[in-house]
């Protein structure tokens, strides 16, 4: 990854942003500090899970539920009984 200084990296935007696309993530620095990053859109979409064609294209993969209106209020039923056994959650530890 290059470190750009801010002041050079103002003064050569546009070869920053070529090397963005060939080269990858390009540091800002001021006073030696890392102070941002420039990254390619595509990245910042995935990191920040903006991807909507990916995100659609998973809830398409998901199995499909196929349950006529008795199954679902007996789930349902079931669902709140149980809430009524823990009316403030469940506990559980992380220790082992």
């Amino acid at each position: 990854m290059a470190a750009w200084q801010v002041q050079e990296a103002k003064q050569r935007f546009s070869e920053v942003l070529r090397k963005v696309a060939s080269e990858g993530d390009q540091i800002i620095t001021k006073h030696g500090a890392e102070i941002a990053v420039v990254i390619d859109m595509d990245e910042y979409r995935r990191l920040r899970g903006l991807d909507q064609n990916r995100r659609a294209d998973s809830l398409r993969a998901l199995p499909k539920f196929e349950a006529d209106d008795d199954e679902i209020s007996v789930v349902l039923d079931q669902v709140i009984a149980e809430r009524k056994l823990y009316p403030s959650g469940r506990e559980f530890s992380f220790a082992d």
